[in-house]
């Protein structure tokens, strides 16, 4: 009899699994399954500057590729570049697919100097002092076509970081650090 309970038990559990990723969307699934390459096009919207770039090759993060990503992140105010989490890129990548959209995004505020950060806060709101901007973990966006609110939306659904909305600013902020929004 307890041999019959654990085969049960066994079939259950593989069953709850197998439901479970059914459950995944597909695209989102193969993103996280399948080793590919995965290409980014943004457009900074400050120094109108584009970029298309293969900042992973399927098996590992393409150097080159990264530090073109880094240039186009850089505080244009300062003309400061930082290296930028590169698990901002892949969040950035998996919400596209997520989204089945391949159109540029288009970069408001990537890396902030903390002069920069600073006198932003001066001049504004919505600046938080320990900003993830300053880290380089941190980005401010949007994407021609696509409604902002279902950008926040897929956001949310990733559970990669932080998601913050401002509509009236035209921008979605994600970043890596812990799970939250506003």
């Amino acid at each position: 009899m307890d041999q019959i309970d654990n085969h049960r038990r066994k079939w259950l559990a593989l069953g709850t699994a197998a439901m479970g990723i059914a459950l995944l969307p597909r695209q989102a699934f193969a993103t996280l399954s399948t080793p590919r390459p995965r290409i980014l096009k943004l457009n900074n919207l400050n120094t109108g500057e584009s970029i298309k770039a293969e900042f992973f090759d399927g098996k590992t993060y393409n150097k080159d590729e990264l530090a073109r990503l880094n240039h186009l992140f850089r505080d244009y105010r300062a003309n400061k570049m930082k290296t930028i989490d590169p698990r901002l890129f892949d969040q950035l990548y998996r919400l596209q697919v997520l989204m089945g959209n391949n159109k540029p995004v288009q970069l408001v505020s990537g890396y902030r100097s903390l002069v920069t950060n600073d006198d932003l806060r001066k001049h504004g709101r919505g600046v938080a002092k320990h900003s993830y901007h300053t880290q380089g973990r941190a980005m401010d966006f949007h994407i021609e076509g696509l409604q902002l609110s279902n950008i926040r939306k897929a956001a949310l659904k990733m559970r990669a970081g932080g998601v913050g909305f401002y509509p009236r600013s035209n921008f979605v902020h994600i970043d890596t650090g812990p799970v939250r929004s506003w």
